[in-house]
């Protein structure tokens, strides 16, 4: 959410923000609103003002010959009751609308329309050169055996899937390489989460009210399942004040997540690269705001080193303007290189809120015991999604005789299992 104050002095800025992300939002209504309610405002203290007066006058005469003074007191008394419902009511309308305006983008952030414009930052490493057609990930988990869909679509539904034998274990030993990586070199701090969380921390983190249809409520609650461990990460530290020593925090967890995938009807339909449920490792920190866009670096470069010790080819890219993120302010994506589809995929999104979720779970610091409390700057970043990342793994180290390599670093998590064959299908 942004700084009331800043609409005000900033309202054009914030306007080109809306505009260049491609939204349809007239900041002049939440200027008109807001004059209302201090037009409201100034109107109740000069009533209080003159109620006072009155009060004062009675009570000097001890209450003789002032009965108009104390209908006008009674009358007074109703007028600033009217305005305060009014008031609130303006505060409840004024609240939405602040809900609905999207942060602005960083300077750095490069304009543009959508994804064909994002720009490409960097890439690593290269594609494998393989002397056969590569197939794609569900093709090769299928002929293994360590991939079910048929058997998960009996038990839930299309997009979900059922990891077997050797596929569940690499699946786990991919995120304990990860989250060992993140805790003992990167310094992250491991957390395990509940995966069902309040309304209030999902309006804190920015999926509510504006992306209610994407996630998963609990029937007759208020209550939903997580869409990623940034909701409850965040949320450990809302309506607190920390101090600076505190700065930064680095958190990471493994959760279940949960998408309902509403706006991807008819897009990867089938495969892990869009379920409704999978695991992700995740990145959050809290940090000074003059240090966050060191911390997105320094955040992007956690997440890319994973792929780095994986030796998996990635880019990186800046997303543009209307391609950005709800409430990220900057964002960048790691693409993945997937051989069986010859494309690249997003695999992290590293991204700089600045004070937006702040400032809605009202998650503040101290700079010194005695000074006055300001909004924390959040980040956070997928490290990584690890469905996108075993896709990753078969594609690019699949054999010609079905079998996949299982890399070198996550092999000690494997018990030494150096390859997936058609001998360990089950």
């Amino acid at each position: 959410m942004l700084d009331l104050k800043k609409i005000r002095e900033k309202s054009n800025e914030i306007q080109e923000g809306v505009d260049a992300r491609g939204m349809v939002f007239d900041i002049n209504q939440v200027l008109e609103l807001d004059n209302q309610k201090r037009l409201i405002l100034k109107g109740v203290e000069e009533l209080r003002h003159r109620r006072k007066s009155l009060s004062s006058e009675i009570g000097k005469s001890k209450g003789e010959g002032k009965e108009s003074e104390k209908e006008e007191v009674q009358e007074i008394s109703e007028k600033i009751k009217k305005s305060e419902e009014k008031q609130k009511g303006l505060d409840s309308k004024l609240q939405e609308l602040l809900f609905l305006i999207p942060n602005t983008p960083h300077k750095t952030v490069p304009l543009g329309k959508n994804e064909n414009d994002n720009k490409e930052i960097r890439k690593w490493g290269k594609p494998p050169d393989f002397n056969f057609k590569p197939k794609e990930h569900a093709s090769i988990g299928e002929n293994l055996g360590i991939l079910n869909f048929k058997k998960a679509a009996k038990l839930s539904g299309a997009r979900f899937v059922v990891n077997a034998g050797l596929g569940a274990a690499l699946e786990r030993a991919l995120i304990n390489f990860m989250l060992d990586l993140q805790t003992r070199e990167h310094g992250y701090k491991e957390m395990l989460l509940p995966v069902i969380v309040k309304e209030e921390c999902m309006i804190g983190t920015g999926q509510l009210p504006k992306f209610k249809e994407d996630l998963f409520q609990l029937e007759n609650t208020d209550s939903y399942l997580i869409p990623t461990a940034e909701v409850p990460l965040t949320n450990l530290h809302r309506k607190e004040i920390l101090s600076s020593e505190e700065l930064p925090l680095r958190y990471t967890s493994n959760t279940l997540c949960f998408r309902s995938e509403a706006g991807s009807y008819g897009k990867d339909t089938t495969g892990l690269i869009r379920q409704h449920q999978f695991n992700k490792v995740e990145l959050v920190k809290f940090v000074a705001p003059e240090t966050s866009y060191d911390e997105l670096e320094s955040l992007l470069n956690d997440a890319e080193e994973v792929l780095k010790r994986l030796n998996l080819h990635y880019r990186v890219v800046c997303l543009c303007t209307g391609d950005l993120g709800f409430t990220a302010a900057k964002t960048y994506d790691i693409e993945v290189w997937m051989a069986g589809q010859q494309r690249y995929r997003e695999i992290s999104s590293c991204s700089n809120f600045e004070d937006f979720q702040a400032r809605r779970a009202g998650i503040r610091f101290k700079k010194k015991p005695d000074s006055k409390p300001e909004f924390v700057h959040t980040l956070n970043g997928s490290g990584l999604a690890v469905g996108r990342l075993l896709v990753a793994v078969l594609e690019n180290y699949q054999q010609g005789n079905g079998s996949v390599v299982i890399p070198e670093a996550v092999r000690k998590y494997m018990d030494g299992v150096e390859a997936i064959t058609m001998q360990n299908k089950e």
